[in-house]
């Protein structure tokens, strides 16, 4: 038996979520901590350390640069230390800065100028687009990409769909103004447009037509039993053996689909935290570790694509997420930077110690949020 189908033997039982998660997990922060590291060493900084995870160290070894590389226990994360940091944090080690020689301070982060740190703390969140974007490009070049058209094959009474005048055999082919390839296209669009007024083009017997529809949303549950709240036009689309196609797709464009399908990402994450400051969205939709290692496990019994897909959409979530301007995250550091560009100088130590502390107490609330709705969703599952 081949790897591929080893892999999907991994969703059952604790064993069964936990290593997809750390598999998955592992790939995503390495790849983000290999970015901070490479353009750390182009930039002339000295790297004391690389660590996947956090805690003491389980396996390790140094490089001819002297960078100590490891494994360490608590696989939540990881980060990469820098010569003059005193923690894993990045934050300054005043004592240690104040005696650094001319060279020393050459190879030191916080002697390098404001653009060059800047460069260094962007490229992490950066390497997480990267890598999505060539999983995705993976995916479609080597599996294909699912090709189903968006033909209605029955409609719900008194949905949406129904009001709107479609018919069975009508074939979507934009929404919008947007081209409509597949039906999973058009269940993207409408999955995300609930309660909005859209404009469906359609293909009846030969003659493009427009109607207005406007998706409602519904709790539906996927494959696994999860609960997702979505918008929904009430049509299904019958799957035949003729109608699972697979679309080979060539490398160039694969990476432009691969870049496409992170924007989705991005702009579908985005929306969502909007939608909760506004009251459109709720927020027990928000997933922490617990979450993750669920899902991992799941998705991991249907194969090493879907396992990789998983990735893919969990570095381009990492990455946006430490590009919220919050202190301790990426984006609260290129925050500080941005200001000391403006300032002419960085902002006072008293000044960044407050922001960091009150950066630590936002990320520690929203991870126990985050842990409590997992609880939630598990003992209602």
């Amino acid at each position: 038996m081949g790897f591929l189908e080893n892999f999907s033997l991994w969703g059952g039982g604790f064993t069964g979520a936990l290593l997809p998660f750390l598999f998955v997990l592992t790939i995503v922060v390495f790849f983000h901590e290999l970015g901070h590291f490479l353009v750390a060493r182009l930039c002339g900084v000295r790297v004391l350390s690389f660590s996947v995870g956090f805690g003491p160290e389980i396996v390790g070894f140094n490089d001819r640069h002297g960078t100590r590389w490891k494994i360490s226990a608590i696989p939540l994360g990881g980060y990469v230390k820098f010569f003059g940091d005193e923690d894993a944090a990045s934050t300054p080690d005043q004592s240690s800065i104040a005696k650094m020689s001319p060279a020393e301070q050459r190879e030191s982060f916080h002697h390098q100028p404001v653009g060059s740190r800047a460069a260094i703390v962007a490229a992490g969140p950066i390497a997480n687009f990267i890598l999505a974007i060539l999983i995705f490009a993976a995916i479609f070049t080597f599996y294909g990409r699912p090709s189903t058209s968006a033909r209605v094959d029955a409609i719900q009474p008194d949905s949406a769909a129904a009001q709107a005048g479609f018919v069975v055999g009508d074939v979507i082919v934009a929404i919008n103004g947007r081209p409509i390839e597949t039906f999973a296209d058009m269940q993207r669009v409408v999955s995300t447009s609930a309660g909005q007024q859209l404009t469906v083009t359609i293909d009846r017997g030969g003659a493009k037509q427009d109607l207005k529809a406007t998706p409602s949303l519904r709790e539906v549950k996927d494959n696994f039993g999860n609960v997702h709240r979505i918008g929904v036009l009430g049509i299904t689309r019958s799957m035949g053996a003729a109608d699972a196609q697979l679309e080979k797709v060539s490398a160039p464009r694969a990476l432009w689909m691969g870049a496409q399908e992170t924007w989705f990402v991005v702009d579908r994450t985005l929306s969502y935290i909007g939608g909760i400051f506004v009251g459109k969205e709720s927020a027990d939709q928000l997933g922490g570790p617990i979450r993750i290692a669920q899902v991992s496990g799941q998705v991991a019994t249907v194969g090493f694509i879907a396992v990789m897909n998983l990735a893919a959409i969990l570095s381009v979530s990492i990455g946006l997420l430490n590009l919220f301007p919050v202190p301790l995250l990426d984006g609260g550091h290129l925050l500080f930077y941005a200001i000391e560009a403006i300032r002419g100088k960085p902002l006072s130590e008293r000044a960044q110690e407050m922001g960091f502390r009150i950066g630590l107490a936002l990320v520690v609330m929203l991870m126990i949020f985050a842990t409590f709705n997992d609880i939630i969703h598990l003992t209602a599952s």
